[in-house]
């Protein structure tokens, strides 16, 4: 997916998913209430789906949706948009 390389609002989204898991660390570590940490939790999952969300997207536009792509080309994008499916579905 060389078309992600240097996308800084892709690694913005990364580095405060980053900061979510440190402050779930964080809060473990220092005894924090299960509540509290179960909705960090979940902050941090709700997060991931959106990363998840825009990286799809783009592979979609990218590797099967484009216009010129070969057949074969967009046949591979979408087998590997199928396998990352189903890996994330799990």
């Amino acid at each position: 997916m060389a078309h992600l390389k240097n996308d800084q609002a892709l690694m913005s989204r990364v580095r405060r998913i980053s900061g979510q898991l440190s402050a779930v660390e964080r809060a473990i570590d220092g005894e924090a209430d299960c509540a509290s940490v179960l909705q960090q939790v979940a902050a941090v999952r709700g997060a991931v789906n959106g990363l998840m969300d825009e990286i799809l997207e783009s592979h979609l536009r990218e590797h099967v949706a484009a216009p010129g792509l070969s057949d074969a080309a967009r046949a591979q994008g979408a087998e590997e948009l199928m396998a990352a499916i189903r890996r994330y579905a799990k």
